[in-house]
């Protein structure tokens, strides 16, 4: 039976758009992992700290507003980030609902040991499929899907 013909088409994997964003995904963060894994941080706690080391002092929420991921997520993280002695979080004078990281000396210190990281992940055969101009189209597709402009 063929898709035009089959009721079931819309169920099948390969029909799905969602997949391969999910497994790209994956396949994507998966090459942080060796590198990141040695210097004993997680790719969300880095993606983190690339918000962080731009934007030192900014509250819970707009971190997590940069990073499409809610407070339940964040706030485990950000305390183990704290115990490591990586960023302090400090409650807002004017609103003590409202906290504010900050990043620490051993934080930023940490900033140095991943300045080849990009250049490392995007050397990884998968990437380097894409030239710059499909690299700059999905970049836009995704930041469209994110409904960011």
């Amino acid at each position: 039976m063929d898709n035009a013909t089959d009721k079931y088409a819309a169920l099948k994997l390969e029909n799905q758009l969602c997949f391969p964003l999910y497994a790209a995904a994956r396949e994507v963060t998966s090459l942080y992992t060796p590198i990141l894994s040695d210097l004993g941080i997680t790719y969300t706690q880095y993606i983190a700290f690339m918000v962080l080391w731009e934007s030192d002092g900014i509250t819970v929420g707009e971190l997590g507003k940069k990073l499409f991921l809610d407070t339940g997520t964040l706030t485990p993280m950000l305390k183990k980030l704290e115990q490591a002695g990586y960023i302090e979080r400090r409650r807002s004078a004017d609103d003590e609902r409202v906290v504010n990281i900050f990043v620490t000396k051993q934080g930023f210190e940490l900033r140095d040991k991943c300045l080849d990281i990009p250049a490392k992940v995007g050397k990884c055969a998968r990437l380097t499929k894409l030239t710059p101009e499909d690299a700059g189209t999905l970049y836009r597709i995704l930041y469209k899907i994110l409904g960011d402009n």
